[in-house]
């Protein structure tokens, strides 16, 4: 019996870090990807179509939407997000982890398809810090970046629903805490015992 691989939700109010952090783990962890969303919103200087969203039409989105493609899809600031259900499901068949980077809204769609979902939630260490970055980034208008400001209070509201918080303060402390999440999801005996049965079978002789 082979090992499924586990899914995470991982939310932030934007320019808390979480695309930095996910970046980071991935670079610092093997088995463990990122699902590249549907979007119906412009790409980014930088970004890339079928690696960082899979870029499409609203009118195309609709129609995988209806078609009941999509494991969770969501609006945001005027733009729809939506992540490939049959896409999730096959990388967790063939034992690889899967990151989710979704807002709250996605999450508890998630949560109840896939109870077994494992989330994180990732805060700024002060409304200051986050305006700091989101100002930092050169990428908003001040208007967006009010929007922004305004949003993050609901988003983070939600925190509770998750089942890990992470202070991005410092960064390499806060990869080490989600590096720390995903480790022990791995060391679970239901997991272990698989992937070490023969080692098992061997000292219960």
């Amino acid at each position: 019996m082979s090992v499924s691989g586990t899914l995470y939700v991982i939310s932030a109010p934007s320019g808390a870090g979480k695309t930095s952090l996910v970046k980071a783990l991935l670079d610092k962890m093997s088995r463990i990807g990122v699902s590249v969303s549907h979007t119906t919103r412009a790409a980014r200087p930088g970004e890339s179509d079928s690696i960082n969203y899979n870029f499409v039409s609203v009118d195309a989105f609709k129609r995988m939407s209806e078609a009941g493609e999509f494991l969770e899809h969501a609006e945001v600031f005027g733009n729809y997000y939506g992540t490939s259900q049959r896409w999730v499901e096959a990388k967790l068949a063939e034992g690889e982890d899967v990151i989710l980077e979704i807002d709250w809204q996605g999450a508890q769609q998630v949560r109840r398809l896939m109870p077994e979902t494992k989330s994180i939630f990732i805060v700024p260490p002060s409304r200051e810090a986050l305006l700091q970055r989101l100002d930092g980034r050169g990428q908003d208008t001040a208007e967006v970046i009010a929007r922004r400001m305004a949003q993050a209070a609901q988003e983070v509201s939600h925190y509770g629903e998750y089942d890990f918080l992470v202070v991005n303060d410092v960064f390499a402390e806060a990869l080490e805490d989600l590096m720390a999440i995903v480790k022990a999801q791995r060391l679970q005996v239901a997991k272990q015992s698989l992937l070490q049965k023969n080692l098992l079978s061997d000292l219960l002789r």
